[in-house]
């Protein structure tokens, strides 16, 4: 039976419970969701003395599941003012999960400022000062980190901005190298470790007794299934698209479908694209050379290897890693196509400790507002450090995009529930922008990848263009998304599962032999849509209604190029989301 670690922030705390009952068997998102729940008061203030920071493995992490290092972070968000469950890629969650814990909360307020850092081990916990990290960037503090407590231990932690409890702070968690690069970083979290006044997390899993299956054959036999259909998809096998150029593959491929939005939403198509693809990161890997490198992965067990790192033009390293994500909100969507200044961009938020997708689309709305000229690579770096810096500028663009637009008085702020869009124009693939409009969690593409079979077809083949089915078919991915995301495994497995039915067996059986249940394809959507339930309640309770799940009114009217499309699915439509 796993174990329940609380911390608390008030008493200087931590105890350690059986799991109760009600939450054995439930992982990564669904435990996050289901606690936040029960515990978190949804009309509370995100930063105050009632919400809570839970972090859980999913139900296979621990073990040697393919791509299943996915550590789970809930909270009420300090952006969305929603229900929030943000997810990283680390051996911190494989370290967690060996070490017999099932959940980490992190309750109540210090009385007095402090910086602490909580050390874990198999005997327990101590909450430690780190006065040494107050202020400093996850870098710096990544290599003290280390050489204070040793090269096999985990750690994540916050940086300046969530110590300043900034709305678009996220939680950096180490990679396979000790860099602070993985980040659970959506929604603002950082800010509520940052309210809690603790700035890292250390993992010692020295006698850790593991992780077992209730059936450990079944288990070999599903683990099987689903690395055989990983290794066998062109999109997630070795030398495929992934491996072979990182998830940045998608910039030329959503530049030609006309779906990359630009400027700020303004167009679909950047003729800078091919400046910062995958492709451009990939030969700028093999011409450089010396710490470039292109299918890194995030975690230990990782057999995609999507990840990459970046080097300057001496080949020492300059960032790991540039995501899609990251390469279009601070790329294409400020109108910059130096991937250096992309890369420096990337780096400052890592440091700082920022959501790289709210920080491009904050700078979007920022250059719209005049503070740069779109395409200024220079000047949004300078932006950038004006939230390092605590400047008065510095702390309105670091409450992110939806803040920063309303205090210049912009109307064009690309944001669903206060949250920035991800990478993709919902006037050009409708399915994705069912999601964002839907979604529990604001914008997120990760909520409901509906890209699969709009764009890549993926799982069949859907018309990007046409609203129709599209409320069905991103209702269907976001229920089988909530139980991938509770079982503990990547986004990524969704290629091969949709495609290759063995694969989908396969994730289902590990979480069967894992904890001894009998589910099937029917239990996925059906735990899936549980789920979500239970986040929308949250939500609706939090004065979240229906209203909140719409586009910004600017994509109603103004035409998207090169398709000269607009928004044009129904409020009446998106409400029927919700339906039985």
């Amino acid at each position: 039976m796993g174990k329940l670690v609380r911390v608390n922030m008030t008493k200087k705390e931590i105890n350690i419970e059986p799991l109760p009952e009600k939450y054995i068997g439930k992982g990564g998102r669904w435990l996050t969701s289901m606690m936040i729940s029960d515990e978190v008061p949804a009309l509370c203030h995100p930063l105050g003395p009632n919400n809570k920071l839970v972090f859980a493995p999913g139900i296979v992490s621990g073990t040697r599941a393919p791509n299943s290092g996915r550590i789970s972070v809930g909270g009420k968000s300090p952006l969305t003012g929603g229900i929030k469950e943000s997810n990283a890629g680390t051996s911190f969650v494989q370290k967690m999960a060996r070490m017999g814990y099932s959940a980490l909360v992190l309750e109540g307020l210090p009385e007095e400022e402090n910086c602490l850092m909580l050390k874990l081990t198999v005997d327990g916990g101590e909450l430690i000062p780190a006065d040494d990290l107050r202020g400093k960037g996850t870098y710096e503090c990544a290599g003290m980190i280390w050489d204070k407590f040793g090269e096999k231990t985990s750690f994540c932690l916050i940086g300046p901005a969530g110590e300043a409890k900034m709305a678009m702070a996220g939680i950096a968690f180490n990679d396979p190298e000790g860099r602070s690069s993985r980040y659970a970083a959506r929604g603002g979290l950082g800010a509520v470790m940052g309210s809690k006044g603790l700035k890292a997390i250390v993992l010692d899993d020295s006698g850790a007794p593991g992780v077992e299956p209730k059936d450990p054959e079944a288990f070999k036999e599903g683990q099987k299934k689903l690395a055989q259909a990983i290794m066998k998809h062109d999109v997630t096998k070795k030398g495929g698209a992934l491996n072979s150029f990182g998830t940045a593959v998608l910039i030329n491929i959503l530049n030609e479908a006309g779906g990359l939005p630009t400027r700020n939403f303004r167009s679909g198509v950047f003729e800078g694209a091919a400046k910062i693809s995958g492709e451009a990161l990939a030969e700028a890997a093999e011409k450089r050379g010396g710490a470039g490198m292109m299918g890194h992965s995030c975690h230990p067990g990782c057999i995609i290897h999507c990840s990459n790192v970046y080097a300057r033009e001496d080949g020492s390293e300059h960032v790991s890693c540039v995501e899609y994500e990251s390469a279009w909100s601070l790329g294409a969507n400020c109108g910059i196509d130096n991937l250096d200044h992309v890369a420096e961009l990337v780096r400052l938020c890592n440091d700082m400790g920022l959501d790289t997708i709210e920080a491009g689309g904050m700078l979007g709305v920022a250059m719209e507002a005049g503070l740069a000229e779109f395409g200024d690579g220079p000047k949004a770096i300078e932006l950038l450090k004006e939230i390092g810096k605590g400047s008065p500028l510095g702390h309105i663009l670091g409450q992110g995009t939806q803040f920063t637009g309303e205090a210049y008085g912009v109307t064009r702020i690309p944001t669903v529930k206060r949250q920035s869009m991800p990478a993709y124009e919902p006037r050009a693939v409708k399915g994705i922008g069912v999601t964002y409009a839907t979604s529990t969690m604001g914008a997120d593409h990760t909520a409901g990848y509906t890209i699969a079979p709009e764009i890549l077809a993926v799982g069949g083949k859907a018309d990007p263009l046409s609203k129709k089915d599209k409320v069905g078919l991103s209702k269907a991915f976001q229920q089988t998304t909530a139980f991938i995301d509770a079982a503990g495994y990547c986004l990524f497995i969704a290629f091969p599962i949709l495609d290759i039915s063995s694969g989908f067996d396969g994730m289902v059986q590990t979480v069967n032999a894992m904890v001894g249940t009998n589910y099937t394809g029917d239990d996925v959507t059906r735990i899936g849509d549980e789920i979500l339930r239970l986040e929308h309640d949250f939500n609706l309770q939090a004065g979240i209604g229906k209203e909140a799940d719409r586009m910004p009114e600017f994509m109603t009217y103004e035409k998207l190029p090169p398709h000269d499309v607009v928004w044009d699915v129904t409020d009446e439509e998106l409400d029927a989301f919700w339906e039985k």
